[in-house]
């Protein structure tokens, strides 16, 4: 059993905290630290991300829903937050990926205050006005490496009184009698449960399947002059809606288990909906693969990050972001009529799909890169073109 005492003061946050703070993992190792933001417990999958920016982002990113997220960065909110209740043009989040924070909780090594012209207020008060309690202080890199080592594991997060955190026993027990990530319904915390039109520009009607699709890939069809009709994860496509022919589909990203979504795959292999020009992003990716035959594992401990890089079989590399820890297996594709579009050359895990006439797209990082590069958002361009070249 290991035990991680907490940094010096150099290294603690710069909250005034008066919190104490434990983060407890299954396997029995213990980080003590400072808490921050809502005092509280909270059992989740704890995971990590690479990404040097992007802190307001990958928190209110509903694939992180029932992870607790610790960030490799070892100084965060120094930008602070941003208006939360911000819009863009379309009505979204104009800074966040869903309108609250969606992380069970959350790990940092540190924390500053914020300097910047955009800042609408402080980390911490943030996650204490949306009771997200969290830890600080700790060493997220000795964190970081034991999950690499062992791989995911599930964990507790406890903020409060200082010197009174819970013994290993109590932690250990609150985390034995907490249903596991993958056998958790997550569908209905974040996706809609009545379809949304986005009228847009009045282009091409295009569906979207949420299963906790961010705000950035809604936006992405939209600044491409497309109408989106927003549906529940479960809900049939359909052919026409309020008079408009529906002449393409998207199925964005989102958290758990993909093989638990057995409405979404048989909904995807319906034969009037599998007819539409299909792209799909994270989770949808994996979705598509899925309704044509493919299977999916679990990874040791994902890929979560800004910096993640995949080659395509044209010979072009890309860096794009990511957030998953499922994945595709290749082999798998062949009886579906998919091949393999794009890898990773660091473990040769799959990265997209595509069918022979380049109706049907998939890609396992994010496109739209909110945060993160937008180097590959050529992909939503090759839908649009194949929506519009099919469109009446």
């Amino acid at each position: 059993m290991a035990r991680v005492g907490f940094l010096t003061p150099a290294d603690a946050d710069s909250t005034g905290s008066a919190l104490g703070g434990t983060l407890f993992l299954e396997d029995g190792t213990r980080f003590d630290g400072r808490g921050i933001g809502a005092p509280g417990t909270r059992v989740g999958e704890v995971v990590f991300t690479t990404g040097m920016v992007g802190y307001p982002e990958s928190l209110t990113d509903p694939s992180y829903r029932g992870q607790i997220l610790a960030f490799t960065y070892p100084l965060l909110g120094n930008y602070g937050v941003p208006d939360p209740k911000a819009r863009d043009r379309f009505g979204l989040p104009a800074h966040f990926e869903s309108p609250e924070l969606q992380v069970r909780a959350t790990v940092m090594r540190g924390v500053t205050r914020p300097n910047h012209w955009a800042s609408g207020g402080r980390l911490e008060d943030w996650l204490r006005g949306e009771e997200v309690p969290g830890v600080v202080g700790i060493d997220t890199r000795r964190l970081t490496e034991h999950l690499r080592s062992v791989g995911v594991l599930r964990g507790i997060v406890w903020a409060g009184p200082s010197g009174k955190a819970p013994e290993d026993a109590a932690l250990r027990a609150a985390i034995e009698s907490s249903p596991a990530y993958e056998d958790q319904a997550y569908m209905s915390e974040v996706s809609v449960h009545q379809p949304i039109l986005y009228p847009g520009a009045g282009g091409p009607l295009v569906a979207l399947l949420d299963c906790g699709v961010k705000a950035s890939i809604i936006r992405a069809l939209l600044d491409r002059k497309f109408s989106v009709l927003r549906l529940p994860y479960d809900q049939a496509v359909p052919e026409r809606w309020e008079g408009r022919r529906v002449s393409g589909l998207l199925v964005g990203n989102g958290p758990g288990d993909p093989e638990t979504l057995s409405a979404t795959i048989e909904e995807l292999r319906r034969p009037t909906t599998r007819a539409l020009p299909t792209l799909g992003i994270c989770l949808g990716h994996q979705l598509l693969s899925l309704a044509r035959g493919g299977t999916t594992y679990k990874l040791k401990f994902g890929h979560r990050g800004q910096n993640k890089t995949i080659c395509f079989d044209d010979g072009r590399a890309m860096i794009v972001s990511e957030n998953h820890g499922y994945a595709v297996r290749s082999e798998s594709l062949k009886a579906g009529g998919l091949r393999p579009w794009a890898t990773n050359p660091d473990d040769q895990t799959l990265e997209g799909i595509r069918d022979a006439r380049g109706r049907v797209l998939g890609l396992q990082g994010h496109p739209e890169g909110h945060p993160g590069p937008q180097e590959a958002g050529f992909v939503f361009d090759r839908f649009a073109e194949r929506v519009r070249k099919e469109a009446p």
